[in-house]
């Protein structure tokens, strides 16, 4: 006869946390889906599976919910751009992979929930506040943490500047593309790319 080992209750904490991460990523899915209106909090509660009261709980406000749904899926971006870092870096071609890594971290679901809460923003300066210092942070933590020749050719201000006007181009094609065909719209994308590719100088390796 043999015994197995009790299993360890989860501690308060641990719940709490498996909570929050559940309100934090059914938060993300409403956006996505039903917009910015239709993510009212009594359906975030049920796609999370959690009681309203312990959505009170952790979150007060529709606001506080969302801004850490924000920041929760903006740390996850940049973890995922760090771990492409590596490879990244072993590329030929730095500007033309950094591009592309852009341009996914455009057509995910961070800028999809992004775009959401810009157009609420704009009627609600303090969501426009933290929209606007939260942003930043995924579209140039790429370059920031890359490091040696790589690091000083992107932070040349001629070429920060040439992605940011890449990072516009690419905002504008995802916002006025939602219609398109997934072909269609990368279709456009590689002939923005080849016209922005030439702004920027070589990087001599």
């Amino acid at each position: 006869m043999t015994s197995t080992a009790p299993r360890q209750r989860r501690t308060q904490e641990e719940r709490s946390t498996a909570t929050r991460e559940r309100l934090l990523d059914a938060t993300i899915d409403c956006l996505i889906e039903f917009g910015y209106a239709g993510t009212t909090v009594a359906r975030i509660a049920d796609r999370a599976g959690v009681t309203r009261g312990a959505q009170v709980h952790h979150y007060p406000t529709k606001a506080d919910l969302v801004l850490a749904a924000l920041r929760h899926l903006v740390a996850k971006q940049v973890q995922a751009s760090v771990d492409e870092l590596p490879r990244l870096q072993r590329t030929n071609d730095i500007v033309g992979a950094t591009l592309e890594m852009l341009w996914r971290i455009h057509r995910g679901p961070l800028f999809a929930a992004i775009v959401e809460l810009w157009v609420a923003a704009r009627t609600d300066p303090e969501l426009a506040a933290h929209v606007g210092e939260l942003e930043p942070i995924v579209t140039m933590a790429v370059p920031d943490l890359l490091q040696g020749r790589v690091a000083e050719y992107l932070a040349d201000p001629v070429v920060r500047n040439g992605l940011y006007l890449a990072m516009d181009v690419m905002r504008g094609l995802v916002v006025s593309t939602w219609h398109l065909e997934p072909a269609q719209v990368e279709a456009r994308w590689r002939r923005a790319k080849k016209q922005l590719r030439p702004m920027f100088p070589d990087l001599d390796l």
